[in-house]
Order: C-alpha cells, then structure tokens, then sequence
C-alpha cells in the first residue's frame, strides 16, 4: 500500500466547465488518492456560471475555480503530472506541452455544455448530464487500485474510461 497522492490535470480548449467539473469531481471523490488541476490550451478567462451552479447543486466547492492556461502545468516548478487526461476534442488533437514526469495520459472526451443551444432550462440540464458522465468515469477511474496495476494495465483501464457509455448519467449529481 503507498500513501502517494496521484496528481491528475484535465484538459480542454476554454477550461471554462469540463475540465473546471471534472477537477471539483476528482478532488472530492478521490480527495485521499488523488490531487485534481484543470487547464485549458486557450483558457477562456472565466469560470461558466452554470458549471459553478452545477457544482454547488453537487455540494462541491467553487473557490478557487478559474480558467487557466495548460502552461502553468509545464513550468518548473509546478506539481509534476501522473496523469493528464484532455476531456474535449479539441485538446485531444492539439500539441500539448511537455509534462514533466511523463504523466499518463487518455481522452475522456464529452460534449461542450458551453457550446449547447436551447433555453435556460435545457442548458442547465444538459450541464447536469455533462456533470454526470465526468462524474461517472471518475468514480470508476477514483475505484481503480492504482498504485498495484502495471503501467501497461493501468493505461488500458484509463483509457477504457474515456470509451464508457454514459447511460447512467441519469442519477442526480449530489
């Protein structure tokens, strides 16, 4: 048994709300085993405000929630990465820097809620959905005996995550 705490950075484009609730997920689910950090390859410069909603609907801390860029994480100096995880597209195919520490790294891609069109209504329910399939892989991702896989299994499992179907993210967030 180790006592490490794994340091996991999400990434999107905006890091305005995925990667932001994703972050939260990870460091309230996983707050003994894992340290969670989002950023984005061109952060937005602010938090959505139905991301913060959806996260305190959750009973999940907002402080300290902002939009960041991913080079913040490959400086010198900062906390070195054992896995990065990009959870929109766009990040995917981006060039990302060099992470020190060569983190492990998957897509667990979702949609955009920020991108979503429709009334109030609709937009905050499909933040909730969003909310919920990060949720989901995280809990599965937080359940995974980490510190005794191999790395080759590890990143087969890690990157089985990013393939889940999200059926259940019907639950409620809290």
């Amino acid at each position: 048994m180790t006592d490490k705490v794994f340091n996991v950075l999400f990434l999107c484009t905006g890091n305005s709300a995925r990667s932001i609730m994703a972050e939260a997920i990870m460091n309230s689910l996983g707050k003994d085993k894992f340290r969670a950090y989002s950023a984005g390859s061109h952060p937005s410069g602010r938090v959505h405000p139905l991301a913060l909603d959806v996260l305190r609907i959750a009973g999940l801390p907002t402080e300290g929630a902002r939009s960041k860029a991913w080079d913040e994480f490959a400086e010198s100096g900062a906390p070195v990465m054992d896995f990065v995880f990009t959870v929109c597209d766009n990040a995917a195919g981006e060039v990302c820097p060099v992470w020190p520490g060569q983190p492990m790294t998957a897509h667990w891609g979702v949609e955009d809620p920020a991108a979503f069109e429709g009334t109030d209504a609709e937009k905050h329910a499909f933040f909730l959905k969003v909310f919920r399939m990060l949720q989901n892989r995280i809990a599965v991702f937080a359940s995974l005996p980490v510190a005794s896989l191999d790395r080759q299994s590890l990143h087969s499992r890690v990157k089985d995550i990013g393939r889940m179907r999200d059926e259940a993210a019907s639950a409620d967030p809290a």
